[in-house]
């Protein structure tokens, strides 16, 4: 049989740009290129799309840097010509990516107009797409969107399921709606928060007002509603504090206008992974996971914060399964098939939840592409369950191309 031709995409305009790079590192390390022409297409933090940069296989945070998507003297545009549908992957000349201001609009071409953008080269015929990207831009909706109208097939959830569970205050609605326990909320708009300093104490007592009207319990988590690996979360925990409140929310705001305050849970983090392939197979789930945290420090409260997951690589550990009744392990993957469902889940998904010292269990959110490094949680759970990290990726591949 040919060879399938499969574009992975990473990088991104989201905080989370890095993680992308270093999941597409592991993805491309493992794919199989046997039964797959693998296209490498990374989009810098600007929007660009482009060609032939830095090798994405080399990257890894052993050194503790943060590797990014940048224009090299080699890379080159890709440009969309989406009437063309997935023969509309176009390259251009390197010097459209010399203008800065041109920025993400320059990403789209018809092949009727394409004199304006030099002299362009057909990329060829895309089989599917592998959207190795987290956060805003990639893993919301808007990618998948634009993959749909293209009519080309990509791994992952559609755009319904990819912008719910993006937003996390619409994540809770639905899954509330579903009956499905989340931990208890109120959303805040950071807008509305004045730059005067006595004007933003009299926004935090309101604000503190509506924290007690909905009886929500110290410590609280401030977090912003579209984004992920930790980002602008931060743990509150003097009641009454306004000063405080009004400080963890601009951090959170600093990522997202739309800011949850959330009552801390009492209950271990277990992480679920979840496979759907494509629409036609049942949902899968794997053995559930925990993060245990190895080096707290100072703090015994300590959260799992983005240093924890990414550049401390003593800090934490996974343990698939966790250590948990087998009873309890079997009702937090009912609780993540549910909560797939409930959003109309595909593809791939990591279902978060909260488990009490009763064994209840309660959904905390719903990674869409969680991170998909070879040790990530969502791959070491699979592989745990059965499924290795090659087999894996050929899985995700074959059923969005069904």
């Amino acid at each position: 049989m040919p060879k399938k031709r499969i574009v992975v995409l990473y990088g991104g305009r989201a905080d989370e740009h890095p993680i992308s790079c270093i999941s597409a590192a592991g993805v491309l390390r493992a794919i199989d290129t046997e039964r797959f022409d693998v296209v490498t297409i990374g989009i810098t933090r600007s929007g660009q799309w482009i060609i032939d940069g830095e090798d994405p296989r080399a990257w890894n945070l052993d050194d503790g840097s943060l590797p990014s998507v940048e224009i090299t003297p080699s890379s080159r545009p890709v440009l969309l010509d989406v009437s063309r549908g997935a023969d509309g992957f176009v390259i251009g000349d390197h010097d459209e990516l010399k203008d800065p201001a041109k920025g993400y609009g320059t990403n789209f071409v018809s092949m009727a107009d394409s004199s304006d953008h030099g002299v362009v080269t057909p990329l060829g015929h895309i089989d599917g797409v592998f959207p190795v990207l987290h956060g805003p831009y990639g893993e919301d909706g808007t990618l998948q969107g634009l993959l749909d109208m293209m009519d080309v097939p990509y791994v992952g959830c559609g755009v319904f399921a990819s912008a719910a569970c993006m937003d996390k205050h619409f994540t809770k609605v639905l899954l509330q709606a579903s009956g499905i326990g989340v931990a208890p909320w109120i959303t805040v708009d950071a807008r509305t928060i004045p730059d005067d300093e006595d004007a933003r104490i009299e926004a935090g007592k309101r604000i503190l007002a509506r924290i007690e009207d909905a009886h929500l319990q110290y410590p609280l988590f401030i977090k912003p509603s579209r984004a992920g690996s930790s980002f602008g979360v931060t743990k509150v925990e003097h009641a009454g504090d306004s000063k405080e409140l009004i400080g963890a929310i601009l951090e959170a705001a600093g990522h997202d206008w739309k800011v949850l305050v959330e009552e801390g849970v009492s209950g271990r983090e277990i992480e679920c992974a979840v496979l759907r392939p494509s629409d036609r197979d049942e949902v899968a789930t794997s053995w559930p996971g925990e993060v245990v945290l190895d080096n707290r420090g100072q703090n015994d409260e300590a959260f799992y914060d983005f240093d924890s997951k990414y550049m401390d690589a003593e800090a934490s550990h996974v343990e698939v399964p966790a250590k948990l009744p087998e009873e309890t392990l079997q009702r937090v993957r009912d609780m993540a098939t549910k909560a797939f469902a409930a959003v109309d889940g595909r593809g791939l998904s990591r279902v978060d939840t909260f488990v009490s010292e009763d064994g209840s269990v309660m959904v905390n959110e719903i990674n869409t592409m969680p991170g998909f490094t070879p040790i990530s949680m969502y791959s070491k759970a699979w592989e745990a369950t059965g499924i290795g990290y090659t087999e894996l990726i050929t899985t995700l591949i074959d059923g969005a191309l069904r």
